[in-house]
């Protein structure tokens, strides 16, 4: 498997093997577990997709950091790539770590379709 690159790229991997629907439902488990108060509607469009979630994770990032935290150990985003990534501009910030939560999630969505 390789990984999507960028945003777009996960979107298309997702719609080509119809795994969308399974990506939200993936993310609002998780979102769930770590005690985030956001769900999203199955059918939400990519673009509203991204623009909420980075949103959430900007708002978590600035004001509760300790559910931040948790939400990245729950989804278990790597900490080495949380490290490398350029922490001086926070809206790149939370852009960056909002796909680096929807790469994780994808992995968990391709795997479970392909050997579960």
């Amino acid at each position: 498997m390789t990984l999507p690159v960028n945003f777009e790229d996960l979107i298309a991997k997702a719609n080509a093997l119809k795994l969308y629907r399974k990506l939200i439902i993936q993310l609002n488990k998780d979102l769930l577990f770590a005690n985030i108060d956001l769900e999203f509607d199955a059918d939400t469009l990519p673009t509203s997709l991204k623009l909420i979630l980075q949103e959430t994770v900007f708002n978590l990032i600035r004001h509760k950091f300790s559910d931040y935290l948790n939400l990245l150990y729950q989804i278990d985003v790597s900490e080495q790539k949380i490290k490398s990534l350029d922490s001086s501009n926070m809206v790149r910030l939370s852009e960056d770590v909002t796909f680096l939560i929807l790469q994780r999630e994808w992995q968990k969505v391709w795997y479970k379709s392909n050997f579960i």
